[in-house]
């Protein structure tokens, strides 16, 4: 398993550089999507590229989250990497937990691993444990799969085992998207644990949309559900004949 920490930012000044330093300290190989950043989020990470060693990937110009991990991705396949671990630059993940994933991944190299993040903290929104379990719904509606935490950015991917990545929305459901695609292509799918840091809500720094953000994941999982019924589900049910029965 040769595996690369990626980091996405957008206008992530105050805790990317923290971020990424601890996550040098976990795992050495580390990239940096900044995606289109207009504040001084780039400057800030080409200062402590003089202190420490990690890569950069930048374009000018905003393409979502999902254009983030799409270009992270294609930079890791170019590159040689077999499983790309994605983690927020926003502060909420702990680095320290990366080896919770990278554990579970040495085990089962084949499986998406994704942490779950607990929803009982006193500084979580109503709205995101809402959020959370909407998508987990749907997930389970088109995959017949129950995972705990489907909106978590913190995921250890195995990059063969990705599905849907040509056709990648591209914001903040694109992470609900690869999780479909990537159930229905077989690849198993474990959570584990990870702690999540919630700051009070004037500490916050979110680029989150509720009203428009929310829309597109309901639009999507429209889209979902009716590709569950000519594409997800025919598709793995061939996959479940071909592993049970040797077909």
């Amino acid at each position: 398993m040769r595996l690369l920490l990626l980091i996405p930012t957008y206008n992530n000044a105050l805790t990317v550089c923290d971020i990424v330093q601890r996550s040098v300290a976990v795992w050495p190989e580390v990239l940096v999507v900044d995606d289109g950043s207009t504040d001084d989020t780039l400057s800030r990470l080409r200062a402590l590229q003089q202190d420490i060693a990690f890569e950069i990937l930048t374009y000018a110009q905003n393409r979502g989250k999902g254009g983030a991990l799409k270009a992270g991705f294609q930079w890791a396949k170019d590159h040689g990497y077999t499983h790309v671990l994605t983690l927020d630059a926003d502060g909420q993940h702990y680095p320290e937990d990366a080896t919770t994933l990278i554990e579970a991944s040495r085990q089962r190299p084949e499986a998406l691993i994704v942490g779950s993040r607990s929803f009982t903290d006193k500084n979580m929104q109503g709205g995101s444990v809402f959020a959370n379990k909407f998508s987990n719904f749907w997930f389970t509606v088109q995959t017949l799969r129950k995972i705990p935490d489907t909106q978590t950015g913190y995921r250890l991917y195995p990059l063969d085992g990705i599905g849907g990545l040509r056709i990648l929305t591209a914001r903040y459901e694109a992470e609900l998207e690869l999780l479909v695609f990537t159930a229905w292509r077989g690849t198993p799918i474990i959570p584990v644990p990870v702690r999540v840091y919630y700051p009070a809500p004037e500490e916050r720094v979110s680029h989150f949309r509720p009203t428009l953000d929310f829309l597109r994941i309901t639009v999507l999982n429209t889209i979902l559900c009716f590709l569950a019924i000519v594409y997800g589900g025919p598709r793995m049910l061939l996959h479940y004949l071909h592993s049970h029965l040797k077909l």
